[in-house]
């Protein structure tokens, strides 16, 4: 059937969002902007970057339209290099007047009637977040390994 692959589900392209938040003047708080970075500079089809220095209710509008939202952050408790974790929304939408979860803002999806994404959380392991540029030797060797992953499952979900 001539035409036939452009009807077919399996051939339409998945919208993903990748976002990174974190302070790039806190040494490895930096994560998950430079995440983000590396991944936009390689211009894969479909995927969209964004980074910030926290989450703020108003991604909660942002992330509706999207098939797959993968929110990317610095951690001091995730094993190494990085643990990958599906997200749920949370009931209680908490948030401070600078800050909110990546749960709390699936949460208010829900609340303000915008369709609900698949949602992971990628917690890159970091060990310095001190004032200061540049990631510590070993944060930089686990965002190689993370945007290694991230291309992998993008390649694998498009």
């Amino acid at each position: 059937m001539k035409g036939w692959s452009r009807y077919n589900p399996a051939h339409w392209l998945m919208k993903i969002l990748l976002l990174g938040y974190g302070n790039p003047s806190r040494r490895d708080d930096a994560l998950g902007p430079s995440l983000a970075d590396a991944i936009a500079e390689m211009g894969l089809d479909g995927v969209t970057t964004d980074s910030d220095y926290q989450l703020n209710i108003e991604y909660a509008l942002d992330i509706g339209g999207y098939d797959l939202v993968i929110f990317a952050d610095a951690s001091v408790e995730a094993e190494e290099p990085f643990e990958f974790s599906r997200l749920e929304p949370s009931r209680e939408i908490s948030f401070s007047s600078h800050s909110v979860s990546a749960e709390s803002v699936l949460g208010l999806c829900d609340e303000i009637g915008v369709e609900k994404p698949e949602a992971w959380q990628l917690a890159i392991r970091g060990y310095s977040f001190d004032f200061g540029d540049g990631l510590t030797p070993k944060a930089s060797e686990n965002l190689d390994k993370a945007v290694r992953f991230i291309v992998d499952l993008i390649r694998e979900r498009s």
